[in-house]
């Protein structure tokens, strides 16, 4: 049964992030920043302030709700819960080791333009959200698929079908991305400190390991996304900045490597000779593949998860959300993926002539690198401190996937049907914590290529309304114009939100 799965997923998984589908990602990243002007670079500093710098400035962004919805700042947690994960550890980790450090800087590039997809996806997330029968906002692709491109002549139908789609391909991606990958992480790295072998059957202490994570993400994931929130504002900030400062460790005792790594970086990109002769990574093809997956697997620009969280936020103008999205992608991949990738090319443990492992990173697997890397500086707690962190990391990538997951569901089945889905999500933990690591992130990674195609389709043909949404704020919040704000495709919502509309 599993080595009929493994090869079902193979050959869908090799469609499905084929070279069209890459090219269709990085075309819509393009698309949008050109559409919006550079936005993420024009518009930096302002980015910045009412983002991260409105966290300290402005409490409307951090107050909690007493309504359905939740805070600016709880859906930027709750969707850095779900996208700074184990792809920001291993996933960076496996991208290097198979694509040599010139994935990096594939990855950089679509993060760059994969800020401005993310902007594009929040923008349109509350364009065409709407509130639910228990009064909470529901919003994501499969409502601007539906409401939005299928609002175009002759386009309902195939509106309506790839919002169906999208959320089959969600609702089978929670379990992957969301779950199985993560939790299968989770469990792999305790066993590594635990000194538990791998055998056969599995020990039973990893049983009794899957079993606690049941508990733990069950008793959260009951609550629905108010809980969730109140969680991930907690966890999110405190997990990342310790993994920060552990990692500027780490670069700053190994400082004299470092401009040897970004040398190491730029070449294999563009699979130029090394001082030493060899060729830098695995060639380009496979730095930039290898790059553009790993990079989509931890930011999740394209993919259309996040603004499932987004469009939950009590924020009234959809480019005020935008931004958030924009910060997301920033953090997780300039910021986080960025330092895990230095830590581990400065470490010795990969060979920055020829790209690939040394004899001492060979025999260490790709899992447990940066876990060696962090041991090579700080010792035993080194490893202790990695476990920790991908506990964390992926313990809150679960939290923020199971609302994205249920918000599939929801559409598909109706708001009945998120406790069930809940209850599988839950026993699904204990199967992830069993399964076959390379199995659980194939499948990952089939289920990210399955959302992204029909997510973009929709971007791509609604690009024009987030442009004009764009221009909009803009021409209102920076050049002082006095113009009708654009907040909500819906009559009724527009009028409901510009009563409440921030001065």
């Amino acid at each position: 049964m599993i080595d009929w799965i493994t090869k079902v997923n193979s050959t869908i998984n090799g469609i499905v992030w084929g070279w069209p589908a890459l090219i269709l990602l990085a075309f819509v990243g393009v698309l949008m920043t050109c559409l919006t002007k550079f936005f993420q670079l024009g518009h930096f500093g302002h980015w910045m302030k009412n983002t991260i710098g409105a966290i300290f400035g402005d409490r409307s962004v951090t107050k909690h709700t007493k309504d359905r919805s939740i805070s600016q700042f709880q859906s930027l947690c709750t969707a850095l819960a779900a996208t700074v994960g184990t792809g920001n550890i291993v996933g960076v980790a496996s991208a290097i080791v198979v694509g040599g450090p010139g994935a990096v800087f594939w990855m950089w590039l679509i993060a760059f333009f994969g800020m401005m997809t993310n902007f594009s996806e929040n923008v349109l997330g509350i364009l065409y959200r709407h509130k639910n029968e228990r009064g909470e906002w529901c919003g994501g692709a499969m409502y601007y698929l539906r409401d939005g491109l299928g609002s175009k002549p002759s386009c309902k139908t195939i509106g309506k079908v790839l919002a169906v789609l999208f959320s089959c391909f969600c609702l089978l991606a929670s379990f992957g991305i969301g779950n199985m990958s993560q939790v299968n992480s989770m469990v792999g790295n305790v066993k590594n400190v635990l000194k538990i072998p791998e055998t056969e059957s599995p020990d039973l202490r990893v049983y009794v390991i899957g079993i606690i994570l049941m508990i733990a993400v069950g008793l959260v994931i009951i609550g629905g996304i108010k809980v969730i929130a109140s969680v991930t504002e907690k966890l999110v900030p405190f997990m990342v900045v310790i993994y920060v400062v552990g990692t500027l460790v780490i670069i700053a005792v190994h400082f004299e490597t470092v401009p040897a790594v970004f040398a190491a970086i730029f070449k294999g990109a563009f699979a130029m000779k090394a001082v030493g002769g060899g060729v830098v990574g695995s060639g380009i093809a496979l730095a930039i593949q290898q790059g553009m997956k790993r990079g989509v697997f931890s930011n999740e620009a394209g993919l259309g998860s996040s603004v499932m969280v987004h469009s939950s936020s009590n924020v009234k103008e959809p480019v005020r959300q935008g931004m958030w999205g924009i910060f997301e992608v920033f953090a997780d991949t300039i910021i986080v993926c960025t330092l895990t990738a230095l830590t581990l090319l400065t470490s010795g443990l990969v060979d920055l002539d020829t790209g690939k492992l040394t004899e001492a990173g060979a025999a260490i697997n790709s899992n447990a690198l940066i876990s060696e890397a962090f041991s090579e500086t700080f010792g035993a707690p080194g490893a202790w401190f990695i476990t920790l962190a991908i506990l964390l990391f992926a313990y809150s990538t679960v939290l923020g996937w199971s609302h994205y997951g249920a918000t599939a569901c929801e559409y598909l089945f109706k708001t009945k049907s998120v406790i069930v889905y809940r209850v599988i999500f839950v026993v699904i933990v204990l199967a992830g914590s069993l399964m076959e690591a390379q199995l659980a992130w194939d499948i990952s990674d089939t289920f990210n290529g399955l959302m992204m195609v029909p997510n973009l389709i929709g971007v791509l043909v609604l690009s024009p309304v987030v442009m004009k949404c764009t221009k909009n704020y803009v021409d209102r919040r920076l050049h002082g114009k006095n113009e009708k704000p654009m907040l909500s495709m819906f009559p009724e919502i527009q009028a409901e939100q510009e009563k409440g509309l921030e001065d």
